[in-house]
């Protein structure tokens, strides 16, 4: 059975979406919501498992969109945890905050201007997830969608303690001079050929970016006819090959980072 949060209900689409993914037989997905804090910053957290399963598990963390830490993100983290990893949320704007329309590029430019920030609270997020008493600490890895993609590789160039990364139609921000000594994780970055937010010479900047740390373990996946947030249901750019496509690529990495 799938045990779902107190009066948390998904839409038809994310319902879908977490359908896809085969229930096992036999398993149990709980979830519930985490209160934590950065730097006294009130944040809020969404965590799903699967209780019939007593062993250490993988954690996966995941890093919300511009929209903030909602009911797509908390899809996601069942899916994860039909997969049998203990899946995270974490919540980057602070808690309460979840912009909506036009006042979503503005919150999250606050964050894309201050990366110290940002990737702080992706740490506070890794911290959580990496306390809990069911995730092997070893093996945790971040994967993240739109600005949640970005704060993922941002995270990753600190050189945390993380299995792998995962960027899903992310912005590939690139630094000068280049900023790559210190990343050890693998890095997965899926892309949408058509994306006009991460146009082909950015993709070109990004990777010729990670060239200068030869020894670096990284691949860039483009999706053709895919544009931005094209893993998104709710919205006019979904494309559900490239989903599917982009989906099974996670899986195929983390059968490799995390096993």
């Amino acid at each position: 059975m799938t045990t779902i949060g107190t009066s948390l209900v998904f839409s038809p689409q994310h319902e879908a979406l977490i359908n896809s993914v085969p229930l096992r037989e036999g398993s149990s997905i709980r979830s519930e919501r985490i209160s934590y804090d950065h730097d006294g910053s009130a944040l809020e957290g969404y965590l799903a498992w699967d209780a019939s399963d007593a062993e250490v598990r993988p954690g996966v963390l995941v890093i919300h969109d511009w929209y903030g830490e909602g009911e797509y993100v908390h899809a996601r983290v069942h899916m994860l945890a039909r997969l049998g990893y203990v899946a995270f949320a974490a919540d980057i704007y602070g808690a309460g905050v979840r912009p909506q329309g036009d006042e979503a590029p503005a919150v999250a430019g606050a964050f894309y201007g201050d990366q110290q920030l940002l990737r702080a609270r992706v740490q506070a997020g890794f911290d959580r997830l990496r306390s809990d008493s069911r995730v092997d600490p070893d093996r945790i890895a971040v994967i993240g969608y739109c600005f949640g993609g970005s704060a993922t590789l941002e995270f990753a160039r600190t050189g945390a303690p993380i299995a792998g990364a995962v960027s899903f139609h992310g912005g590939l921000i690139t630094h000068e001079p280049a900023d790559v000594a210190d990343l050890r994780a693998p890095l997965l970055v899926l892309t949408g050929a058509d994306d006009p937010v991460v146009p082909d010479e950015a993709v070109i900047a990004f990777e010729n970016e990670l060239r200068t740390a030869p020894e670096l373990d990284w691949q860039v996946v483009s999706y053709s006819g895919a544009p931005h947030a094209f893993t998104q249901p709710m919205l006019p750019s979904y494309r559900p090959k490239a989903d599917a496509r982009s989906w099974k690529a996670m899986e195929a990495f983390f059968d490799e980072v995390l096993a």
